[in-house]
């Protein structure tokens, strides 16, 4: 069973999935920086100054006036948290939107591998064992019987 399990880890697609698990956990601290430190900054400056991703409306309980969106779960208030959700679906637009990026380069590499290994295939391979056949007893035919 653990000569299986090795097995298994040693694919190439295991060890592919598990890079790009750990390259997507990375990517995504950097998307996150990207759309609470430049993107919801610039929403902000649409709507007026203020930090979209903390924007909630409250459904039930009380929160102080004015309270930011962890003050207010902390004071106890249900809330209606649109701004987080908004940061989020942009994270993931941008996320997709790259990822979408990285397979279509990634496509057109190996697009472009494969045109040239079958250049290199396309080579004469030579004559068909049929061709040799042929040849071989035509030449036969024209040897002089002794």
């Amino acid at each position: 069973m653990i000569k299986e399990f090795k097995e298994f880890i040693a694919k190439g697609n295991v060890m592919d999935m598990a890079v790009g698990i750990i390259i997507g956990a990375a990517f995504t601290a950097i998307v996150t920086s990207l759309v609470s430190d430049l993107i919801n900054p610039i929403i902000g400056v649409i709507t007026g100054g203020t930090d979209f991703s903390s924007k909630y409306v409250v459904l039930s309980g009380t929160a102080p006036e004015g309270a930011s969106l962890q003050a207010a779960r902390d004071a106890g208030a249900n809330v209606f948290a649109y701004g987080a959700f908004f940061s989020a679906v942009i994270n993931f637009l941008i996320i997709a939107f790259v990822v979408f990026l990285l397979v279509k380069a990634v496509n057109r590499i190996k697009d472009g591998a494969i045109g040239k290994k079958a250049e290199e295939e396309a080579a004469p391979a030579g004559p068909t064992s049929e061709e040799l056949l042929v040849q071989i007893r035509d030449e036969l035919r024209a040897r002089p019987t002794v």
